[in-house]
């Protein structure tokens, strides 16, 4: 094989089998080994990641935020005026700080690059003569590719099977339309992208039909790739809740420029000099700006992400961790979400017989009527039999649950498609709710012995192709015009379509999912007129599949109406049975159900009522889907909608959560959605949203415990002066307090364990304001309380410079214990303190512990007594700083009392 594999881009220029030669591959793929050597040598197939920042990107960014600017300029200043151990103390103070932010993004940035990783699709390939799936990450130059509609082209690929594929190439060529693609070469010199119908390309879109194709580049050889290696780095947009808190900063900074130049003249009145009106500016500056809100919250949203994935949801887009909390609506497919997706055949319904799946399997040979339905239900499907899937089988479970039925009944799907080789298909349509399959047929003289089932499908004596198609009952029965019935074809009058609907419905009832299969043959002068494949079609029969509820998914349900979101079922089965099913779920308790149609047809103006009272919709197309999401967010709901199939990616971008299916999606929903569920399961999502309403919580919470304990050194240094105090606290004391005491705790928060009322309330909107629900005046109180506290403090053992002289330790230690305080308070909102094991959460109770201890060796460590300015407290001293911070807490726990009778 040649090394550089790209020919310069000339693989369409050669013949199928040229390029098979070329690549030393063949129609079996490659084997194992030389996949394996291929991989070593051409690297994995992934573009190279030009936006995340180095570790050395991240700690200069540390460096050049204003603030520690400000703080580097504080040391050059001391320096100069040979305060050297203020210099010193504020350069090592600088370093932690910095050092924290920088392991808080870095932490930030690998979380989030992990999970990217966990996004990369997968790939159907067909290695050692059997089919398998692969990360795409793993594809090599040589395989042979499977693609479909729904699947986003992973690779640059010639094609060497193509049956009604069509192809998205936006991406590339910026060609708005589906391009059809075939399989001739193109020999007559260069072509543009755009016109190479025999390629496919890495990051275009698979809109229609399937096609086989052997990989010609990877990474970032491919077009792709070229394009990649032109971009330039991209900026990390920030979340909502990010942009918010950012514009709270800069009104922050505005405000501390007001109180600077206060406190600056209470310095300068109070007759100190330059330096120190310098450095308590300075102070000032950092006690009122919470300059690490920013980085803590992307801390808290990406770990909240991970711990998302844990639970099996995989987040796309960091925002979506916030807008989690807020959801109101979750709108949920049925099968394999909220049932098991263990679609199991359970009856095969003829039109003058039943039978069950072991009768059936007992009667294959005698009943020629079975085994033609039988084979259309193996041959009219893309799932093939895998014993290393998860249920034996690869591809649609419904697809699946057909094959292992023939299966059953020892018809095996390799041996009859060598048979009846596919020559042309029309792929399911979420529109026509049926797909059909053309197969080229045995000559008259061997059909009956070639395979018994084709005797029934032989009584019109025609050579040429057998048409089979399978889809929902109440459609595919209007396409057909005759019926077989006990080996004879009969006309299909409407009294018969009438039984065979009411049958349909009958077993739809009981839950049950019912496809109806259909045949007919074609000459060969009408292959290419697909247009009519399924017309005047002859009608097999029914069969009855079984998906179970998912056990989880009841208790999901009653979960979420606890929590007041309202789950919706949608679905594509019969009305019947999807109402069945929402019975069963705890979903609806009546018979109300709307359909595709009936959203159709409902005015404007009525439609929204009818959405809002309905919480089961059957026979819904992803058309339909953005009529839900329009009507829903119309009535300012925020909404979750599922989804996996390529029609769905609208209603996925449109919902403000878009959740993708991890095992049955395709992947162009998991790339427009912002979650993809790993296990299709509806209690999945239910996990994520308590787990996005516990880190909503806990970032208010640590906004309130910043903002609080900087309030609190607000109100010390304004009231000292106003007493007629120095200045209560020494600039140095207060970087110390800002940049350490502060933000370990605050970082330590993040990590609460959900509130235990956190499923038992609405759900908050996610784009309400930092300070809703009464936090602003919960920050400026408790902030009030703190600060008097502490110079009320120290004011009482000051006493006029009478008193003690450890008064200003006073009050830097009140501070510090008042602030641990706070942070065990602000655990919980409304349930006490005292009510919740102290060990919930071990993180925080070693951050205060770690704040505390560092907090005493600066009080008693001698050489810390001269860097911080400090003076050994005794032990009655000590005692009052702890009764300062039980103050706190008895206060703080009154209020919550006080809320809990309230909403009692």
């Amino acid at each position: 094989m040649h090394e550089n594999t790209d020919m310069s881009g000339n693989w369409h220029q050669l013949g199928r089998t040229e390029v098979i030669q070329e690549l030393q591959s063949s129609d079996m793929g490659l084997a194992s080994e030389e996949a394996r050597r291929r991989y070593e040598l051409h690297g994995p197939n992934e573009l190279i990641e030009k936006g995340r920042k180095k570790p050395w990107q991240i700690l200069l960014a540390q460096v050049k935020e204003v603030m520690i600017l400000i703080l580097l300029a504080a040391v050059v200043i001391s320096v100069g005026l040979r305060e050297y151990i203020d210099a010193a103390v504020i350069f090592v103070i600088v370093v932690l700080n910095t050092l924290l932010g920088f392991w808080q993004e870095f932490k930030a940035e690998n979380a989030m690059a992990a999970l990217k990783k966990m996004t990369v699709p997968n790939a159907r390939v067909r290695r050692d003569g059997a089919e398998r799936q692969i990360s795409a990450k793993e594809l090599v130059p040589g395989d042979i590719l499977l693609v479909e509609a729904g699947n986003i082209v992973p690779a640059d690929a010639r094609l060497i099977v193509a049956a009604n594929l069509k192809v998205q190439e936006a991406a590339l060529t910026g060609e708005s339309e589906s391009v059809d693609k075939d399989t001739a070469e193109l020999p007559e010199g260069e072509r543009s992208l755009a016109d190479r119908k025999n390629m496919i390309h890495r990051g275009t879109v698979v809109t229609y039909g399937r096609g086989e194709a052997v990989v010609t580049a990877t990474g970032m050889r491919t077009e792709l790739g070229k394009i990649a290696t032109m971009l330039q780095d991209v900026e990390d947009e920030q979340t909502p809740l990010q942009e918010r808190l950012a514009k709270l900063g800069r009104s922050l900074a505005m405000a501390a420029g007001v109180l600077i130049v206060i406190v600056a003249g209470m310095t300068y009145l109070q007759g100190a000099g330059v330096k120190e009106m310098f450095m308590t500016a300075i102070s000032m500056a950092v006690a009122a700006i919470p300059e690490g809100l920013p980085a803590v919250v992307t801390i808290a949203l990406a770990l909240g992400a991970q711990q998302m994935l844990k639970k099996n949801a995989l987040i796309r887009q960091l925002p979506a961790v916030e807008t989690l909390g807020g959801v109101t609506v979750i709108c949920s497919d049925k099968t394999g979400t909220l049932t098991q997706n263990k679609m199991t055949v359970s009856d095969v319904v003829l039109p003058d017989r039943r039978y069950t799946l072991a009768e059936a399997a007992a009667r294959r040979g005698d009943d020629a009527d079975l085994d033609l339905l039988l084979l259309t239900g193996t041959l009219c499907n893309d799932a093939v039999i895998d014993e290393n899937a998860p249920n034996g089988v690869l591809g649609d479970p419904t697809e699946g649950a057909l094959v292992l039925a023939a299966h059953q009944a020892g018809l095996v799907q390799s041996e009859l498609q060598a048979m009846l080789p596919r020559v042309r298909e029309l792929p399911f349509d979420s529109e026509r709710k049926r797909m059909s399959t053309v197969h080229l047929l045995p000559s008259p003289a061997t059909a009956s012995t070639a395979h018994p089932a084709l005797a029934a499908a032989r009584q019109e004596e025609r050579s040429g192709h057998l048409v089979l198609t399978k889809g929902a009952t109440d459609g595919l029965i209007e396409a057909c015009g005759r019926i077989l019935v006990s080996g004879v074809v009969h006309p299909l009058d409407e009294r018969k379509k009438a039984e065979i609907s009411a049958e349909n419905t009958a077993l739809a009832k009981n839950g049950l999912r019912v496809l109806g299969l259909a045949y007919r043959l074609i000459g060969s002068d009408k292959l290419d007129q697909s247009d009519r494949y399924e017309q005047n079609l002859v009608f097999l029969g029914m069969v009855c599949m079984l998906d179970p509820v998912r056990p989880e998914a009841i208790e999901s349900v009653r979960l979420c109406k606890q929590a007041g979101i309202r789950p919706v079922m949608i679905t594509g089965d019969h009305p019947l049975t999807a109402v069945a099913i929402g019975k069963s779920l705890g979903l609806t308790t009546s018979d109300t159900v709307l359909t595709g149609q009936d959203l159709e047809t409902i005015p404007v103006n009525a439609l929204a009522a009818r959405i809002r009272e309905v919480s089961v919709f059957a026979r819904v197309s992803p058309k339909h889907k953005m009529i839900i999401i329009d009507a829903l967010q119309a009535q300012h709901e925020i909404v979750s909608m599922t989804g996996d199939g390529v029609n769905d990616a609208p209603a996925l971008k449109s919902a403000d959560i878009g959740v993708a299916m991890g095992i049955t999606g395709t992947d162009v929903s998991k790339e427009s959605s912002d979650m993809i569920l790993l296990d299709d399961n509806f209690a999945t999502i239910v996990a994520a949203v308590k787990e996005g309403r516990r880190i909503y919580d806990n970032i208010r919470k640590f906004v309130r415990y910043i903002l609080t304990g900087n309030a609190g050194e607000i109100v010390v240094m304004l009231a000292g002066p106003l007493m007629g105090m120095p200045l209560p606290l020494l600039p140095i004391q207060i970087l110390w307090i800002n940049l350490v005491t502060d933000g370990v705790p605050a970082v330590a928060l993040g990590f609460e364990e959900a509130e235990r009322d956190v499923m038992n309330r609405p759900p908050y909107d996610p784009q309400e304001g930092i300070f809703a629900r009464g936090l602003g005046w919960q920050i400026l109180a408790m902030g009030l309380i703190i600060g008097l506290v502490s110079v009320g403090t120290g004011y009482w053992f000051w006493d006029g410079g009478k008193g003690s002289a450890a008064w200003q330790t006073m009050v830097f230690t009140m501070l510090t214990f008042c602030q641990m305080a706070y942070a065990l308070c602000v655990r919980k909102q409304t349930q006490s303190l005292f009510s919740r094991s102290w060990l919930g959460n071990p993180v925080l109770l070693m951050a205060i512990g770690a704040t505390l201890g560092m907090q005493l060796i600066l009080v008693y460590v001698p050489f810390f007594n001269t860097v911080f300015r400090t003076t050994p407290l005794r032990l009655e001293e000590l005692g009052v700083c702890a009764a300062g911070a039980l103050v706190v807490v008895l206060l703080s726990e009154s209020k919550k009392l006080l809320l809990r009778r309230k909403r009692h």
